[in-house]
Parts: C-alpha cells; structure tokens; sequence
C-alpha cells in the first residue's frame, strides 16, 4: 500500500477525528480517508475501541506498522 498522506498530516487527521464538536459525517469522512492511507484494516477501532487510551501519534504508528500477516496471530 502506498500511503498518500505523511505521517505528520496523519496524526493531524487522528487529532481532528478526536474532536467531540466534529459531525458524525464529518468524523465519518476523517475516518474513510485514515483507512485509505493506513494498512491497519480497523484502524478506527484503535480510536473508538481500543483498550487503552492512545494518543495520536500512538494510533498511527501502530496503523502504520501493521502488516497483513498480522491477522492470523
């Protein structure tokens, strides 16, 4: 996969999907294009779902690093 967005312009993009005054379709927007430019296949999950608390900078790092093999662990 090759990303479009930087990881600098990623982390901007988590940081406004964050924002509790977006619209629903406004976050839903954010969240389409994270997955686009992420290898992560639930990527929003680590925003919404995830146990523990990440920051920004955390969540695309690890959507960034994550490689298809990793399924199957």
């Amino acid at each position: 996969m090759e990303n479009k967005l930087s990881k600098e312009e990623l982390i901007e993009l988590v940081e406004k999907i964050c924002n509790p005054k977006l619209s629903d379709g406004e976050v839903s927007e954010y969240v389409d294009i994270l997955k686009s430019n992420v290898p992560h296949p639930a990527s929003s999950d680590l925003i919404f779902w995830h146990n523990e608390e990440l920051s920004p900078e955390e969540i695309v790092t690890i959507a960034l690093a994550y490689e298809e093999n990793e399924k199957d662990r």
